[in-house]
């Protein structure tokens, strides 16, 4: 199913699940608008051990950068302005950061297939 040869394996801190992903949303492009999306899609991705880091920021006092990071704003600013909601949230999120990660990513691999798609 999965071949070492697959340029999905590139991406640091990959998961089989976003490799399916991947192969889903690519499986009807062709090489070029593939090759496209690759470079469209590893400019947007977050590395899941990046956002371990970001999250573990909020224990010395800026709690919430994981939320914008991964595109909540909203969530960031709350985190920010309550401590990470007393430092539970930002707990949570620890043990969470691959659900995080992973919804991020998948929401920007769609939308790289829909760039990648425009493109003649």
């Amino acid at each position: 199913m999965y071949s070492p040869n697959d340029s999905y394996f590139a991406f640091p801190g990959i998961t089989a699940e976003e490799v399916l992903i991947l192969q889903q949303v690519t499986a009807e492009l062709d090489e070029q608008r593939k090759a496209r999306f690759l470079t469209i899609y590893s400019a947007k991705r977050r590395n899941p051990q990046d956002l371990v880091l970001f999250t573990l920021l909020g224990f010395i006092g800026i709690a919430g950068v994981q939320r914008f990071i991964v595109g909540q704003v909203l969530m960031g600013i709350l985190y920010l302005l309550t401590a990470g909601f007393c430092f539970i949230g930002t707990i949570i999120d620890i043990a969470n950061y691959k659900n995080l990660t992973t919804e991020y990513n998948k929401k920007m691999a769609y939308e790289s297939f829909q760039i990648a798609k425009m493109y003649n």
